[in-house]
């Protein structure tokens, strides 16, 4: 049987309860959870040597370098000057060993709100996998404001459906930057979230639409029914917060259906977030 075997965490720029920034480290920790198709990394930095712990290396590139084999896919959400010539990257990292048909990035709305914020954005990826195109999609919504996760879950809402009916609508091919590329229905959304189950937010997100659209489910739920979220964040070191669930996945209902396992390392300390893995049957 294919499995597809997806991992979704917030690394937290690779700094650990210990205080050690060490990309390697993650990317260990994840291979012991399990030999992963698609890695979906939130919280990866570039040359913020001001973060804590952090220098001024490329993580987005050690990471993929210690991935030999995958395609890795940046999101990046704050880009700004150095000071010195070069730029300071924050963002998402999506990897997966599929082929990668398609990769866009979507900037999330950044409007005014009074809190600390920064920008965001939503990497969508068309992967070739045993079962046919599977849009990935991962994510890291507002921390400090419901106002602007609002927008954010419409503009996600949004790409969703016009992925949708760009799959369902008839396509004329053309030549070069025309070309037709795979696209599909079936997806599957990943991420930090900033919101626990009960959120409205969340209702909204996974909240049916009116043109056929499929909806987005909640893995958890569908793997383990009335069974309480595991708490994905905030575990070791409530600064932020409580310890709650955070983390999510969602997907279509073609793929939440065929969900086998779906499980939380509450225990490892490598970041402030604990890794989710969720595994779908292909067949």
């Amino acid at each position: 049987m294919s499995v597809l075997r997806l991992l979704t965490w917030n690394v937290q720029w690779a700094r650990g309860m210990d205080a050690r920034v060490d990309a390697a480290r993650v990317i260990a920790h994840a291979r012991e959870m399990a030999d992963f198709d698609v890695l979906c990394l939130q919280e990866v930095a570039s040359n913020f040597p001001d973060l804590p712990g952090a220098d001024a290396s490329d993580q987005f590139a050690a990471i993929a370098a210690l991935l030999p084999g995958f395609t890795a896919i940046e999101g990046v959400g704050v880009d700004i000057d150095d000071g010195a010539g070069g730029r300071r990257r924050f963002g998402n990292l999506l990897l997966t060993r599929y082929l990668v048909a398609q990769a866009l990035r979507h900037v999330l709305p950044w409007g005014a709100a009074k809190t600390r914020n920064m920008p965001r954005t939503l990497i969508e990826a068309v992967a070739i996998t045993p079962a046919g195109p599977i849009r990935l999609m991962t994510t890291h919504l507002e921390y400090s404001s419901a106002t602007l996760r609002g927008e954010q879950i419409e503009a996600i809402r949004q790409a969703h459906r016009l992925a949708h009916a760009r799959h369902a609508a008839p396509r004329v091919a053309g030549p070069h930057t025309y070309a037709m590329t795979a696209s599909s229905a079936s997806a599957i959304l990943t991420g930090d979230f900033n919101m626990t189950p009960g959120d409205a937010l969340l209702g909204r997100l996974m909240a049916r639409f009116e043109d056929g659209t499929p909806p987005l489910a909640d893995m958890w739920r569908v793997v383990h029914g009335d069974a309480p979220h595991p708490l994905t964040a905030c575990i070791h070191d409530q600064t932020y917060g409580p310890p709650a669930c955070l983390d999510f996945v969602l997907a279509t209902p073609d793929l939440a259906a065929r969900a086998t396992r779906m499980v939380c390392d509450e225990r490892t300390q490598v970041s402030d977030h604990q890794p989710v893995l969720v595994e779908i049957a292909l067949d």
